[in-house]
C-alpha cells in the first residue's frame, strides 16, 4: 500500500525505517535505503529540501514527496 496525501499521514524522514520510507510514492528501495544511509552518515535532516544531498533525488523529486515526507 503506498502512502497519499489523502491519508494526511506524513513519513518522518528522520523515524522511518526502510520499510516505512519504500511506501512512500516515488521512493524504491535503493532511494530509500540511500535517505537512511544519508541520515546515518550526517544526522537528522532539517528539512525536506535537504533531499537533495541524497544521491539520486533533485528538485523535482523533492517537490512530489513534500506531500508524504516531514521532517517533524
Amino acid at each position: 500500500m503506498l502512502l497519499t496525501p489523502k491519508e494526511n499521514k506524513k513519513v518522518n524522514l528522520n523515524k522511518a525505517s526502510l520499510e516505512e520510507l519504500k511506501q512512500v510514492k516515488g521512493l524504491g528501495a535503493k532511494r530509500a535505503q540511500d535517505i537512511i544511509d544519508h541520515r546515518e552518515s550526517n544526522g537528522k535532516f532539517k528539512s525536506v529540501d535537504e533531499l537533495k544531498k541524497v544521491s539520486g533525488i533533485g528538485a523535482k523529486t523533492i517537490e512530489k514527496l513534500k506531500e508524504y515526507v516531514t521532517v517533524d
